[in-house]
């Protein structure tokens, strides 16, 4: 982010109070955060009581081997249990738990007493299949009610899950499975996308190719295409799940009990395998969505809009809200199919009261016009939530104008996959929001900005955003790679935890996120490694070189450009030569990793040292004055970068 965008962006001036009738009735006061500094210990020991134990944890955190944390360690629970079974236990089995919503216009409403009949019948198919506690399952499904049903089986019997985002290509599929040593894969014939079915099973097909540990794959039958099904490993789920008893007894399992693994990119390219386990990650998830979102359970209609994929699925659409007995809206497919109405026509339809989603979906319907949300009853709505990016202040208000009729709270939350909680956000009951800023820590969290030396920043200064104490649904290692943990994450600042993002303190103290300061993209709220689609590039017979920085981006928050060199025998490339990187980009990793521009050069920038200097190529990206040059072996590659892509028939897209 440039230091003028910066400075426009902390002169924002706007102040929003909590509207009077929601700060009365909060869930969070004042009160909360004294009490939570005082006794950080306390507060969480108080949090825990949420769930269901089957025995009762007595200690709190144990930080005795920094930075590997252990929360509720003597405690043992069932995290299935918890997210069904004691909800009908207590008389609420009628309460819907998700409303499902599928693309093509098809329905479910499922009750826990549905959903906790059918995780029992999954996670009987399981226990057939040989599954125990510890074995890895992998979950490559549409967002449809079998996905949920599927990570809750797991949990019920102790199965680590690792669900991989469906767009994603056999290639990224296979090394997540291989990573983590997957033994029975659940996916489906094909899931449903802006009006055609896509497919799925061809690509577990292909990634098993390259992994033999697989020997069962569960098949959900979704769009009825044609797949292959190989004989003594494949299964329908209608079939084999549906003729299990709905009868089974959940086994209690250590708070410390790994629950899910969920790859993320890294700045090594390497995907990263993010372990959370079972009681602290509980904890953590049901409080902030309790407290964040000022949820009422009783009536409230939660509608996080994130694919199950991705971190914000797991603790905002399954764990937390069902820990809470909310009830969920799930919708399989894209905002515009089959009209630019359709979120708003399925808020309308539910009585949603509360949306959580990202500025990119924000800023697609700013750029889309406000006709369309004017179109449909959204007065259901009484909070709304922003996350995966920073949200720039003119979205912020548009959301709240448009979407919430100047009169809910707008709760920008900061987090990440590795938190596996929401961290920094305002409370909506208490908070005099900023358009932009994230605010301050929830209660029973602690965070700073710092600066190169690890020192907190005054008010009005920027740095680095790190955590100073341990939470409870913090990630508990990388998958199999301790090592890669403490030097990702816990080495930059002794003590301090921190994961590439650059925060600046106001002059009132408050947080204003400014986006990752390493080699990692944040496109569309999803983390992309540069070096992971350079790699991709480079695997092409026609490319010798590239380098990938992301740009800033008016609807994404960043995009993708590459900057390739083509080896002698593909000639000077052309538009044909760029689409076909592209698409080459997408089939090895996934369609998201497309990049939006390929630009064809003939040198890149090095220093002397042979370190490419991407902070260049981004001020090329964006259209910048070039910043200092003198660190290059030769400075005048960049006039030749700049002077080939002022050509008119310049192989760029």
């Amino acid at each position: 982010m440039s230091d003028e965008t910066l400075s426009n962006l902390l002169r924002e001036e706007r102040r929003f109070p909590p509207p009077k009738e929601l700060a009365g009735s909060a869930n969070v006061t004042d009160a909360t955060y004294e009490q939570a500094a005082d006794d950080p210990d306390a507060f969480w020991a108080e949090q825990a009581k949420r769930l269901d134990w089957d025995t009762e944890p007595t200690e709190t955190v144990d930080w005795s081997n920094p930075p590997f944390a252990k929360w509720f360690a003597d405690g043992t629970l069932n995290a299935a249990y918890n997210c069904c079974d004691r909800h009908v236990e207590a008389g609420h089995g009628d309460r819907v738990a998700f409303y499902f919503e599928g693309e093509p216009g098809d329905t479910r409403e499922i009750t826990y007493a549905q959903l906790t009949a059918e995780v029992k019948q999954a996670a009987n198919a399981l226990t057939e299949l040989g599954v125990t506690s510890g074995d890895r399952v992998a979950i490559y499904l549409p967002m449809i009610p079998e996905a949920v049903v599927a990570m809750l089986a797991c949990a019920r019997l102790g199965a680590p899950h690792t669900v991989v985002f469906g767009g994603f290509s056999s290639d990224a599929l296979a090394t997540r499975i291989a990573d983590c040593g997957v033994e029975v894969v659940i996916t489906a014939d094909g899931g449903y996308r802006r009006g055609a079915p896509s497919d799925l099973k061809s690509a577990v097909d292909q990634a098993l190719t390259k992994c033999e540990g697989v020997r069962s794959v569960l098949v959900v039958q979704r769009t009825g295409q044609d797949v292959e099904m190989t004989e003594g490993r494949d299964l329908w789920w209608h079939d084999f799940v549906g003729g299990q008893s709905d009868e089974h007894t959940p086994e209690a399992f250590p708070a410390e009990h790994p629950l899910y693994i969920m790859y993320t990119s890294g700045s090594t390219g390497t995907p990263k395998g993010i372990l959370h386990t079972t009681g602290g990650y509980l904890v953590g998830t049901s409080y902030t969505h309790w407290a964040a979102f000022d949820l009422k359970p009783e009536t409230d209609v939660f509608w996080t809009a994130a694919d199950i994929g991705w971190v914000t699925g797991h603790s905002y659409l399954v764990y937390g809200p069902l820990v809470n007995g909310t009830t969920s809206v799930m919708y399989e497919g894209t905002p515009n199919t089959p009209h630019q109405g359709r979120w708003w026509e399925i808020i309308e339809k539910y009585r949603v009261s509360i949306l959580y989603c990202a500025p990119t979906a924000i800023r697609t319907f700013m750029k889309w016009g406000p006709e369309f949300p004017e179109q449909f009853d959204l007065s259901s709505l009484r909070l709304l939530g922003s996350v995966g990016e920073p949200i720039n202040p003119e979205a912020w208000v548009w959301y709240r104008h448009y979407i919430g009729g100047d009169r809910v709270p707008v709760v920008d939350t900061w987090w990440q996959t590795e938190t596996g909680m929401i961290m920094v956000s305002p409370m909506p009951g208490v908070s005099e929001a900023k358009p932009g800023a994230a605010m301050t820590a929830v209660p029973g969290v602690s965070v700073d900005v710092v600066n190169d030396e690890a020192h907190s920043v005054p008010n009005g200064s920027g740095g680095y955003l790190v955590v100073t104490k341990p939470w409870p649904a913090m990630l508990r290692t990388l998958w199999g790679d301790d090592q890669r943990f403490i030097d990702t994450y816990w080495s930059r600042f002794e003590g301090l935890y921190f994961a590439g993002d650059g925060a600046k303190k106001d002059d009132d103290g408050d947080i204003w996120l400014l986006g990752r300061v390493d080699d990692v993209m944040n496109v569309s709220g999803h983390r992309m490694s540069t070096t992971e689609i350079e790699s991709a590039l480079v695997s092409h017979p026609k490319v010798a070189e590239a380098a990938v920085v992301g740009a800033t981006d008016d609807t994404t928050g960043q995009a993708i450009v590459a900057f390739v060199i083509l080896r002698t025998e593909a000639g000077d490339g052309g538009p044909d030569v760029v689409q076909e990187l592209r698409t080459h980009v997408a089939a090895e990793i996934g369609a998201i990793a497309k990049p939006r521009q390929i630009m064809v050069v003939e040198e890149l920038p090095k220093t002397r040292s042979g370190k490419i200097m991407r902070r260049l190529l981004r001020d090329i990206a964006e259209n910048r004055e070039l910043g200092d040059v003198t660190t290059l072996t030769d400075s005048s590659v960049m006039t030749l970068i700049k002077d080939n892509l002022a050509k008119p028939d310049s192989p760029q897209e």
